[in-house]
Formats: structure tokens, C-alpha cells, sequence
């Protein structure tokens, strides 16, 4: 999650959401990404599918069956998707988004009755932390709008 957390700095050095993502594959992290929907102009550029896509491509196989993510705050609807129609094993996150997480938050895309993938959930690592930096970087910005 340390290399996870890293990636979300990154986001914030870019002026992106600070959110990061890791994929370990068996003890090889086989990618990381952070969110560039900003600098990409591209809203579905979060962390999670960036992840995703290069760990694809790194395995040659879209189903990520033997693959852990890691990512910095509980993934949104398509985030949480797009990590079961992957196929990803386990999902380890930081911290709950009660509005818009796809995990158990706002909805629970990993638990779908007649889904025949459900990935197994972890909740907290690097929780206090993580939550921190998301909110000092909406403060920042609330602040510098306001200063407009």
C-alpha cells in the first residue's frame, strides 16, 4: 500500500486527485498508476483503470485471477466493475467513500448476487493517511476557489 500511497502524491504533484493504485502479481508489482483524469481530460483515467490496463498487457491476459489491487481509497462504480470483470483476486483499500465507493460504500459491485466472480475485500490499510491527503487536497482546492 506504501507504493500505492506513493502514487497518490504523485497525483497530487500533478494537480490530479491524489489516488493511487497498485497490481501485485504472485510478489511482483506488475503495475502502478495514479489518477490523470485532469491531464488527460479523461474521466474514466482513474488510478484503478490505469492499474489495470498496464497489468493486462503486462500478463497478456485481460482475467487477472492470481493478481492483488491496492489502492488508496475505496474504488468508484466503474473502478470497482472493471476490477470484477478483471477478474482480480483481492482488493485492498484504504479507506470507504460513502457517496461513490463500489465496494461497499455507495453500492457493492463485488457481491452481486449472480456475479461468478466475487473478489475478497480489505478495508484499512494505511486508512488515516490516506484519507488525509484526499482531504487537504479538496481543502486546497475549496481554498484557492474561494481565493478566485
Amino acid at each position: 500500500m506504501q507504493h500505492a500511497y506513493n502514487e497518490a502524491i504523485n497525483a497530487w504533484n500533478q494537480d490530479e486527485v491524489p489516488i493511487g493504485a497498485v497490481i501485485r502479481h504472485k510478489e511482483e508489482i506488475i503495475s502502478s498508476a495514479h489518477n490523470q483524469t485532469r491531464g488527460q481530460k479523461d474521466p474514466t483515467a482513474h488510478a484503478e483503470m490505469i492499474a489495470i490496463t498496464m497489468a493486462a498487457k503486462h500478463i497478456g491476459d485481460w482475467r487477472l485471477n492470481e493478481c492483488i489491487l491496492y489502492v488508496t481509497k475505496e474504488p468508484c462504480p466503474m473502478c470497482a466493475g472493471a476490477s470484477v470483470m478483471a477478474r482480480i483476486k483481492k482488493i485492498h483499500y484504504s479507506f470507504e467513500d460513502p457517496k461513490m465507493g463500489g465496494l461497499g460504500g455507495a453500492t457493492s459491485l463485488h457481491s452481486l448476487e449472480l456475479s461468478n466472480h466475487k473478489p475478497k475485500i480489505s478495508v484499512g490499510i494505511m486508512r488515516q493517511e490516506s484519507m488525509e491527503l484526499v482531504q487537504a487536497f479538496f481543502q486546497l482546492q475549496r481554498s484557492s476557489n474561494a481565493n478566485n
